[in-house]
């Protein structure tokens, strides 16, 4: 028996009270109007691209972020921030039956884990990367398909639908039916973690957009229903109906979830394990919810998508700033405002070269999309937009900058200078214990060194005076410092950095290396013109010839003048 009137209005009412807020991270510095316009006209630029033409400009992952971004902003600044515009979806001239909801993202495991102690009897399934549908079933045959369009109205895809064997065209039950799902591309063991999105919601919206489909090209799309408004109030029996509706997929891939230990681990599945769709995250639902007529076409409080990591993270550059390398290569640091991306907090990236910074001529306060390349190191993947403000970076002279500048500490050269001490003291040079970049820019700050071998000579007494170097480690460092005279002639010539080559002409010594021509070089395999020339260059310098002198009157092997 239906409910009275009342009963069904309170009902109703606290069915959709609006979602609570969630607490957020602290509030960001308050941005400029500029700022905020350049935000909210590049969200409706997307929009536009990607609901009127079918083009997705950006990853979901950077959608999301903008617009969590302004959401964000909105909520820290009321009143000087504008509402953040609704997605302009094309309406369309098909009413949908029953409203298509979106649903709230719940932005981390603390959310997710409050909106389940609120709640019991949850499902879990899938959150199907595709395009959403409703069709409407008539004494169990196919008569309408709706794309989501606003969520109110859409275009009419029957006809489109009707094409597709993935889509039963009449139910296994004869009645009526109406029900919500996801049209998604079929992958062979599809794995998330690995193969992201691979395409599959633009792979959907390009098929459907075609003035005709051909066979093989509908094989290709699924239908995942993940709800069905008019059936059976609670979660298990709308899955076992749909089941017998011939909906399996559904009741395949839901399950129960009790805690947040058990979310976790379906999501980690999903992550990690084939699956004949793409994913980009969990649903949760509450097993008993109000009745189709009252839903409306704004995000439930009965259902929360808990999306998966974010394989790119949209970032703020704070500043540039550049490091040069021990051969003098100058490389391009974006600081960026923190940002999480698949678990970690990423604060800078680096750009390879100068002349990729000059050339994309990123500026701070422009906003870029950024990437973990083999999961590990951040990398640069796009300007997204641009600072309306152009702020001068001046950028070191790359002429200053070579395989021979810096042999001393001079205005300038602390960069590479410290890159020339970390790599003598590093595995490929002299594999000193315990002596890495900190501790060569502790004994640079106190005056103790300001050539490469200033440090032979130094002992304990001097280096505990350097700021944090005890008395301890100041006797292991000077007994480090000391072994190291007894390292042999060819790890001491890599320890200085010289060129790939002259291991052809080991062993030998600092006198003959030097004597040796381009043209004798170029003997040896696999030296050509341009390596000669820079091991006569390096063997010829003087400040290179005044190290060997230093190391010869320390006694180290292959130095000393016969």
């Amino acid at each position: 028996m239906p409910p009275s009137l009342p009963l069904l209005l309170l009902w109703v009412s606290l069915w959709l009270l609006p979602v609570a807020a969630w607490p957020d991270e602290p509030c960001p510095p308050e941005p400029s109007a500029g700022a905020v316009a350049t935000l909210v006209e590049r969200i409706a630029e997307w929009d536009d691209a990607y609901y009127r033409r079918g083009e997705a400009l950006v990853s979901d992952a950077i959608y999301d972020q903008a617009r969590a971004r302004l959401v964000r902003w909105q909520r820290c600044f009321p009143g000087r921030v504008a509402e953040p515009p609704r997605p302009s979806h094309p309406g369309g001239e098909a009413v949908h039956p029953v409203p298509q909801a979106g649903l709230t993202k719940l932005p981390d495991e603390a959310a997710v884990e409050r909106w389940l102690s609120r709640r019991d009897d949850v499902w879990i399934q899938p959150k199907v990367d595709g395009v959403a549908v409703t069709l409407v079933y008539r004494r169990g045959g196919l008569v309408r398909a709706i794309s989501r369009g606003d969520g109110r109205r859409g275009q009419s895809w029957t006809e489109r639908v009707k094409q597709l064997p993935g889509v039963p065209q009449r139910l296994a039950e004869a009645g009526d039916a109406i029900l919500q799902g996801e049209l998604y591309l079929r992958l062979e063991e599809h794995v998330q973690a690995v193969s992201g999105d691979a395409g599959a919601r633009a792979g959907v919206s390009g098929l459907m957009a075609r003035e005709s489909l051909e066979a093989d090209a509908a094989a290709r799309i699924g239908l995942f229903v993940w709800d069905w408004p008019d059936g059976p109030p609670a979660m298990e029996a709308r899955l076992e109906g749909l089941v017998r509706l011939g909906f399996a997929e559904a009741r395949t891939h839901s399950l129960p979830v009790a805690d947040m230990a058990e979310v976790k681990r379906f999501r980690e599945r999903l992550l990690h394990s084939p699956r004949p769709f793409a994913t980009d995250g969990v649903v949760l639902r509450q097993s008993s919810r109000p009745p189709g007529k009252v839903w409306q076409a704004e995000p439930p409080a009965w259902a929360v998508a808990w999306k998966h990591p974010a394989r790119e993270a949209l970032a703020e550059v704070r500043g540039v700033r550049f490091q040069v390398g021990r051969t003098g290569q100058i490389t391009p640091l974006l600081e960026l405002h923190p940002v999480a991306l698949e678990g970690r907090t990423v604060r800078r990236v680096a750009l390879g070269s100068l002349a990729r910074w000059q050339e994309r001529d990123i500026r701070p306060g422009d906003q870029v999309v950024i990437a973990l390349a083999g999961l590990t190191i951040p990398r640069l993947q796009e300007v997204a937009w641009r600072a309306e403000e152009r702020v001068a970076v001046p950028a070191p002279d790359p002429d200053d900058y070579h395989a021979l500048s810096c042999l001393r500490l001079v205005a300038g050269c602390e960069g590479q200078f410290i890159a020339r001490l970390t790599w003598l003291s590093g595995p490929r040079g002299l594999a000193l214990p315990g002596v890495g970049p900190g501790t060569w820019r502790v004994l640079v700050e106190a005056g103790l060194v300001s050539g490469l071998l200033d440090w032979v000579a130094l002992e304990p007494e001097a280096l505990s005076r350097a700021h944090g170097i005890g008395p301890v480690r100041a006797q292991r460092l000077a007994e480090a410092f000391a072994e190291a005279a007894q390292a042999p002639f060819g790890q001491w010539l890599a320890a200085l950095g010289v060129p790939p080559g002259a291991e052809a002409a080991l062993p030998s010594s600092w006198a003959e290396l030097a004597a040796i021509t381009a043209e004798e070089w170029q003997r040896e395999r696999g030296i050509g013109p341009e390596r000669a020339a820079a091991l006569v260059a390096f063997f010829a310098h003087p400040e290179m010839a005044r190290l060997a002198e230093r190391l010869a009157r320390t006694g180290v092997e292959g130095f000393a003048v016969r």
